[in-house]
């Protein structure tokens, strides 16, 4: 096994995915495959009320209904307060949640259970459940959730962990590092400016699910579309009062998750069903339920001020910001926490920096994890404001962020100071390409030439255009806290079972984790038999989220490689009757050094099985990072106004990120390319829209519009490999850095092109037209 990358012979290669072929042949492999058809079926009632209390309910004529089972409500379930945030134990999310409460707290929130024997007795009660709510007012700006006179979402007395409830306040964090004010007063040019990041979906393809039955030992199993079947497994235990060792949870192949599935959504109510009626049960969201029953995005409004130095460097950098948690305070504090401590690190120059924050609740759709993790809502307002120094001081934008930004060996106080929802921990940038990024991606956009040819000046009748840039930084899992393991077991034919927690939500995890392996055994990747994401099956994983599985689950992978090599080289010297020191790996085989014998692994493990040693090849690795190793990304955004409607469209994006080793560049170009498009929906079109008693506008796919083919143009993903030493084979995370910089990218390439500074996403035609109109 080598660390050179030039020698690499699996990792860093276009592999195909191991499940690619079952996919393109339709076989059954996502949850509602696994469906049968005599299955009870579960439906949600959902409030119709912003804010209200169940006064009474009347059962008796939907369960007159033929086929209607039982109705569940508040009355029937013991009232445990829990977080349905699917994140590291003891969770840094408030205890703000009950399985079913008599308190309504947003349009859509769950009443009551139906369970029936089939989707037509069942649609029939829940329309018919007579339920009587006395209407309680809402607040629903968040801007003004913690004034004195706001109603209260959460007043109940046995919530934990809400930081002020009689403010609104789900949690608050603030740090400082030197005399912040001190610095803005003697800093001759200062900045000040807010930007708004809207309220979006993730819109993954498939909507969230869950099979639940009783195995024939009496143990509860879940199949669930979940991006984290451990915590599932634990947050379960804790609300349905049983064992961890009496539940199961499976993840099948996901219809991507993006962190929508990073919560206890709907494992929950099919597990109270089935232990309730004893018999199998499904819940299936469909699309307007998934838009409002699951998470998204925090919106925020992020203000930062900057004081700088008249040649763009700068002294210090204040940030401050407003999130918007929803209903329940899911994945609030370290949403919030991220928008700093993944974006101000990258700025690393400053003799002082600040960040405050306040994560309110509201009576809408409870936000929670969603790529990016609150570093696009911080990038938005930190990159914004660099580009306000760049203009004030008449300089290139790109330019004054480079002279500022962290290079290689360099560090900062704020890893130690913020993690997620505790202390972070100190961190050198180790491999650190983002010099290199910068020069890549404007030579390959033309960066400069385009800034001379373009903007309001050279305008044509009907267009204008403008260039923008952005940079950004964000992590590899969260450090000494995010733990993997895996198991790999060798095979009478010289196959390898690869038994990982981590779990693959359609990005390709487990083609990376069999690429890991199979080049830590020189091996085939085909020889590697991946099964992944079963609490009683594979070793414990947090899951998918943080950008970890490359990192955390992938570090596990080798340690679990290493280990198997080890143990090979021990039995074969025993076979061979030689030194350790003295047999080799090579191609699949074991070789005797002395000699030049060669033994096949399928030879190998046969002799194993069946010789005089009988002893199985298996090994499991864990892996807990110490650190979270920092990917670098620029970006370069060319964009076309049409001047007669405001329309905004993305002309060209070159991105160039420093991912480490790209251990299968095809798959690592569609992450970055995948994540420029869900950024661009949120630049251009993507807000979830409220009435003014909270009920959703917008929550479909007819209403809700989403990047389509026209609205984009050419998308180039480049890198610029650097080797992480900490990371398998010197790789780092990939997942999430792209949908950073597209947003801000695109409002500073609309300044470029108009002289206009916006501050609020989405941006509309009908915005942009207006504001043309005033200028001219």
């Amino acid at each position: 096994m080598t660390n050179d990358p030039t020698r690499f012979r699996i990792v860093g290669q276009n592999k195909e995915k191991v499940d690619a072929r079952g996919l393109l042949r339709g076989k059954p492999v996502f949850t509602e495959d696994y469906f049968p058809k005599d299955a009870l079926v579960v439906k949600i009632v959902h409030s119709p009320y912003a804010h209200a209390r169940i006064a009474r309910i009347d059962k008796s004529a939907a369960l007159g209904i033929p086929g209607v089972v039982d109705i569940l409500t508040h009355e029937d379930v013991p009232r445990i307060p829990y977080t349905r945030a699917g994140q590291g134990y003891p969770e840094p999310s408030p205890y703000d949640t009950v399985l079913l409460d008599n308190k309504m707290r947003f349009v859509g929130d769950t009443a009551a259970l139906v369970i029936a024997e089939n989707e037509r007795a069942a649609r029939m009660a829940v329309k018919s459940l007579k339920i009587d709510y006395e209407v309680l007012e809402p607040v629903l700006d968040f801007e003004k959730s913690m004034s004195s006179t706001a109603p209260l979402v959460h007043d109940e007395k046995d919530s934990k962990g809400i930081y002020e409830p009689s403010r609104n306040i789900a949690a608050h964090y603030e740090m400082a590092i030197g005399d912040v004010q001190e610095l803005l007063a003697r800093s001759p040019v200062q900045i000040e400016t807010s930007y708004y990041y809207p309220k979006s979906q993730q819109v993954a393809l498939e909507n969230h699910c869950t099979y639940a039955y009783m195995d024939p030992m009496e143990r509860l199993t879940i199949i669930s579309s979940t991006q984290v079947p451990f915590h599932a497994r634990r947050i379960l235990s804790k609300i349905l009062q049983t064992p961890p060792g009496k539940i199961r949870v499976i993840k099948p192949r996901i219809g991507s998750g993006f962190g929508s599935k990073q919560g206890i959504i709907t494992e929950g109510y099919a597990a109270l069903a089935c232990l309730k009626t004893g018999k199998p049960v499904r819940l299936s969201f469909n699309r307007e339920e998934t838009f409002i029953n699951t998470y998204t995005r925090h919106d925020m409004r992020v203000t930062v001020r900057i004081g700088a130095e008249l040649d763009g460097r700068v002294n210090v950098i204040d940030m401050y910001a407003l999130s918007n948690t929803g209903a329940y305070g899911d994945h609030a504090l370290t949403v919030a926490m991220v928008c700093g401590s993944k974006t101000l690190p990258l700025y690393n120059k400053v003799q002082g920096v600040r960040f405050v924050t306040d994560i309110v609740y509201t009576n809408l759709p409870n936000a929670g994890a969603y790529r990016g993790y609150g570093a696009p809502q911080g990038l938005l307002a930190l990159d914004g404001a660099l580009d306000e120094l760049a203009a004030r001081l008449n300089r290139d934008p790109l330019e004054i962020k480079a002279i500022n930004s962290i290079r290689q060996g360099e560090t900062s106080p704020i890893f130690q100071i913020m993690g997620e929802g505790r202390e972070g921990v100190p961190q050198i940038a180790r491999s650190c390409k983002l010099g290199e990024c910068i020069d890549i991606g404007k030579n390959a956009f033309d960066w400069e030439k385009k800034r001379k040819a373009y903007g309001w000046d050279r305008r044509t009748s009907e267009t204008v255009r403008g260039v923008g840039c952005a940079l950004a930084m964000q992590g590899s899992g969260i450090a000494k806290v995010d733990m993997a393991s895996a198991t790999l077991k060798m095979n009478d034919d010289g196959t390898f079972n690869l038994l990982v927690g981590a779990t693959d939500l359609g990005t390709g995890s487990d083609t990376i984790l069999s690429q890991i392996a199979a080049e830590a055994l020189q091996i085939p990747v085909e020889k590697i038999i991946v099964f992944s994401s079963d609490t009683d099956v594979t070793p414990f994983d947090v899951g998918a989220y943080a950008s970890s599985t490359t990192y955390v689950s992938g570090n596990a992978v080798l340690d679990a490689a290493k280990k198997v090599k080890a143990s090979i080289l021990r039995a074969a010297a025993g076979i061979f009757e030689t030194d350790v020191e003295k047999v080799e790996v090579i191609d699949g085989c074991v070789k005797n050094l002395t000699d030049g014998k060669t033994l096949t692994f399928a030879e190998f493990c046969t002799l194993c099985f069946y010789g005089a040693n009988h002893q199985q090849i298996c090994e499991t690795g864990s892996y807990v990072g110490e650190e979270s190793p920092i990917p670098f990304m620029a970006t370069f955004m060319e964009i076309e106004i049409d001047l007669k409607t405001g329309k905004v469209t993305p002309i060209e994006t070159v991105s160039v990120v420093d991912c480490g080793t790209a251990l299968n560049p095809a798959l690592a170009k569609g992450q970055v390319e995948g994540a420029t498009l869900q950024a661009l929906g949120t630049a251009l079109f993507e807000e979830l829209r409220f009435s003014e008693t909270g009920k959703p506008i917008n929550a479909s796919l007819f209403r809700y519009k989403i990047l389509d083919r026209c609205s984009f143009g050419k998308i180039t993903a480049l890198f610029a490999e650097s080797y992480e030493p900490t990371g398998p084979f010197g790789a780092k995370s990939v997942s999430e850095i792209g949908i950073d910089t597209p947003t801000v990218a695109l409002l500073n390439a609309v300044y470029h092109a108009t002289g206009l500074r916006f501050h609020r996403l989405p941006l509309g035609s009908e915005t942009v037209f207006n504001a043309l109109k005033a200028k001219q």
